[in-house]
């Protein structure tokens, strides 16, 4: 392949878990990725490994809750690699409690960084990002099977996964006549950072050692053990091909069995 037939790739939070094996999914796939992630430390760290895997990885800060960060970092994009082919909507946060004992803080904040996000930054690839010029462009958001069922001390995340997975079926259907495609992966249990925070909070909840929520976890999921983000990332890098032009609007599990939805 010759350079102008290299895609453009933007992925959110790309610098752990999830995102991070996206991204080195899709620069594998002779993508150029810009990336982003709260902190510079983590944005150059992971540019730097990436690049010295020899893949075509370049980045910046971005508070994807802060629509000025949000235009800034797309044009930064669309400067360093061209109109953007592919979005990874794959930032956000864990968040939950008891429902009566929620802030309004934590309740906002959760919106602001997993559901809010996803439409500002989707909104901003289709206009400044150039996507909407584009007959091969492909969203894909990252959502959970918590956007499909009600997670019990997740009213927050829930919510805001549930909002994502609306936003993804609406966009579809709209952009559908462009040869856009919108699509939601929704993973289960994958063992990341987030998740290990998602274990501590339950441990604290249910008065229980993090060992002991690990395993109830386990014995809910069918294939016994936790998704990786390598295999989410697999379904992410598959929605992004030729191949995949007729699905859209989709919200597809990456879950060991644990979703029959």
């Amino acid at each position: 392949m010759s350079d102008h037939e290299q895609r453009v790739a933007v992925v959110t939070g790309a610098t752990s878990g999830i995102g991070l094996a996206v991204t080195r999914l899709l620069a594998q796939q002779n993508h150029r990725v810009f990336i982003c992630a709260r902190t510079q430390d983590a944005v150059s760290d992971t540019v730097k490994e990436l690049q010295a895997e020899g893949l075509d990885v370049d980045g910046t800060t971005c508070d994807v809750r802060s629509p000025e960060d949000i235009k800034a970092f797309v044009r930064a994009a669309v400067d360093r690699f061209g109109p953007v082919d592919v979005l990874v909507n794959n930032a956000g946060r864990s968040g939950g409690g008891p429902t009566a004992e929620i802030t309004d803080d934590l309740w906002y904040d959760v919106i602001d960084t997993n559901l809010n996000s996803v439409f500002l930054m989707t909104r901003e690839v289709l206009t400044t990002g150039g996507m909407r010029a584009k007959d091969r462009g492909r969203v894909v958001n990252v959502a959970s099977t918590a956007g499909k069922q009600g997670v019990v001390l997740g009213a927050p995340y829930s919510a805001s996964k549930h909002g994502v997975v609306g936003f993804t079926k609406a966009l579809g259907n709209e952009l559908a006549p462009t040869g856009i495609t919108v699509n939601a992966v929704c993973p289960g249990y994958v063992e990341t950072p987030m998740a290990a925070r998602v274990r501590q909070g339950y441990a604290a909840a249910y008065d229980a050692t993090e060992e002991q929520i690990l395993a109830k976890f386990q014995a809910k999921i069918p294939l016994g053990r936790y998704s990786t983000p390598e295999e989410v990332a697999g379904l992410v890098g598959y929605l992004v091909t030729d191949t995949a032009a007729s699905i859209t609007s989709q919200a597809l599990n990456v879950c060991g069995g644990l979703g029959n939805f």
